[in-house]
């Protein structure tokens, strides 16, 4: 239908700093989500919606009840919602899969919709430099490491993983992020990249914390998400154009 909208955010962080500021947070979520509902034809959660996530084979980590209800609710509804695991939540099975019923996804897809072809993903571990979380993420993403914290009992592994948790500068929302220029951001670097060997429209991405719209080219654009501590900012495609907007309720 022409009226209806696809809709992407990322970056909740729920967990974090705190289950008081996180519950805040988490209730503003929802609200937005409420609010989309009439509207959205499809939408897009592109990572980290939790500070930290991981699913043993019978314990879920606790809290996060209204969210995840409110993600079944939508899609019970019949509007597809799509995941992509961040760099905090990238320790996903198939809970999503099979309760929710929403797709989960571990590295950035192509779609497309209205003609218009999109790139989407976190962002984590793409474009140059970084190698130092880019050694940790394939350490975190190996089986036999995965199933080596597995084993831990979940009061130890959830309370390990919470405390390097609030190590990281990303979920505080409390250093100022800046635009560092187009030939230092690295998702900028990273879509140039990829527009030489192939097309996109729109490249969407999360993890960078900063809402960011830049043009690529007169035919291509890229947009940061942003987040949901500091800026609670979303994208919106309307069949034609993308647009950067901020929930201010």
């Amino acid at each position: 239908m022409p009226d209806k909208k696809i809709y992407f955010l990322s970056d909740f962080h729920l967990g974090a700093p705190d289950a008081a500021a996180s519950l805040v947070r988490e209730k503003k979520v929802i609200r937005f989500l409420d609010e989309i509902k009439a509207d959205a034809k499809e939408i897009f959660i592109v990572g980290d919606l939790f500070d930290f996530w991981f699913e043993y084979k019978n314990v879920v980590p606790r809290g996060y009840t209204r969210i995840l209800g409110k993600l079944a609710e939508i899609t019970d509804s019949g509007i597809p919602i799509h995941f992509f695991v961040g760099n905090h939540d990238m320790w996903m099975k198939d809970y999503f899969q099979k309760e929710l019923n929403i797709p989960v996804y571990f590295e950035p897809m192509e779609f497309e919709f209205s003609k218009k072809k999109f790139l989407i993903g976190h962002g984590d571990g793409l474009g140059p430099g970084d190698h130092g979380y880019k050694f940790i993420k394939k350490i975190f993403r190996n089986p036999v490491c995965q199933w080596l914290f597995g084993i831990l009992p979940p009061q130890i592994g959830i309370g390990l993983a919470n405390y390097f948790s609030r190590k990281s500068r990303a979920k505080t929302g409390t250093t100022e992020e800046k635009f560092l220029g187009e030939e230092n951001e690295w998702l900028i670097i990273y879509s140039k990249e990829i527009l030489q060997k192939q097309h996109f429209d729109f490249f969407i991405f999360g993890h960078r914390h900063l809402p960011i719209d830049f043009k690529l080219s007169e035919s291509s654009q890229y947009i940061n998400l942003g987040d949901w501590i500091k800026f609670f900012t979303y994208a919106v495609f309307d069949g034609k154009k993308v647009s950067l907007q901020t929930y201010d309720k």
